[in-house]
């Protein structure tokens, strides 16, 4: 079945999919689907797994077991099919520095197999789409690191995708052009483009997509939204800072049974701020400020907190006996 006629309901499957390299076990029996137009968050400690994973989807490697499927094709039988249909975008930009962006472009749309006319008309689209026309005579070696990033993925699009897998593709970006990729992430989603992110800015993922998945040790540990994700770790939890931070052993006093005796012993002389849970959510809140201000104790700060993104990390996979760095990316 040609490209054209090639229809799908799932734009990723990847069903029991193992992988070993000797006696390292990369991937352990991993499934999951990514629907149309979803964004997601493909996070995990270093040596989770997950460079392997994005080898097999981008068919730089095949499974020993299982089966992956992007847009459509099986990435083992139908290779070329896969590579048709995706962009794949590394932490290293890959553009030649000797030539104009403009130059990279058509460079990029000939090897895609557009024609010379067809090749210069969709690199002069998309030098005005990502705004680097100002820019697209000068030779890339000019070019700042943000203005690179998005002529890099500019070259990625030449030929739309299916799905794009973007790897870290804001780090080391000043803010603008940090949320130029996430503006980026968005069109893509409005066009029914699939994206599988990664990225060290756990922050990132929280904004962007639309579920997470967790892999650690070569197998899914978590999948989910952020706020599913939040919610496997604990409940809210409430933050104390005193003005004077000699208060500190009176709060804990004052709090009585609502401090928990483990909170009470992580208290040191290097403490700054009393953090407790919350279960009742704002009646816990309510109560704690009612008895710190009975007890006249100032407060520089209190507030009813929820778990981060990287308290997720941290609870999901920090029961690992080896010191691990816990970012969120495939490509490595």
């Amino acid at each position: 079945m040609g490209d054209a006629e090639r229809t799908f309901d799932k734009a990723v499957i990847v069903d029991g999919v193992r992988k070993t390299y000797d006696d390292v076990v990369a991937l352990q029996n991993v499934s999951f689907e990514v629907g149309r137009g979803e964004v997601i968050g493909l996070l995990g400690p270093n040596g989770a797994g997950k460079t392997t994973l994005v080898d097999i989807l981008s068919t730089l490697s095949r499974p020993d077991r299982g089966h992956a499927i992007v847009a459509g094709y099986d990435c083992v039988s139908e290779p070329a099919g896969v590579r048709r249909s995706i962009m794949l975008t590394g932490q290293q930009v890959a553009l030649d520095d000797m030539l104009t962006g403009l130059e990279n472009l058509v460079m990029f749309g000939r090897l895609y197999g557009l024609g010379k006319s067809a090749a210069r008309i969709r690199a002069e689209e998309l030098i005005e789409e990502f705004e680097l026309a100002y820019a697209g005579n000068r030779r890339v070696k000019t070019y700042s690191g943000g203005m690179r990033r998005r002529i890099d993925i500019a070259c990625g699009l030449v030929v739309p995708p299916q799905v794009v897998f973007l790897d870290e593709p804001s780090t080391g970006l000043d803010p603008r052009s940090r949320q130029g990729i996430w503006d980026l992430v968005g069109n893509f989603k409005t066009c029914g483009i699939t994206t599988l992110l990664t990225t060290q800015y756990l922050e990132e993922a929280d904004a962007l997509a639309d579920r997470i998945i967790v892999i650690d040790h070569g197998r899914i540990i978590a999948e989910g939204t952020a706020d599913e994700l939040k919610e496997r770790t604990g409940a809210s939890y409430c933050e104390i800072v005193p003005q004077d931070l000699r208060d500190l052993p009176v709060i804990a006093e004052t709090l009585g049974s609502l401090l928990p005796e483990k909170n009470r012993a992580a208290l040191t002389s290097e403490s700054d701020r009393i953090a407790m849970p919350a279960p009742g959510g704002t009646s816990t809140l309510i109560e704690v400020v009612g008895r710190l201000a009975a007890a006249n104790i100032d407060l520089a700060d209190v507030a009813l907190r929820r778990p981060s993104l990287d308290d997720v990390f941290l609870t999901l996979t920090g029961d690992s006996a080896e010191p691990r760095t816990v970012v969120a990316e495939v490509m490595k």
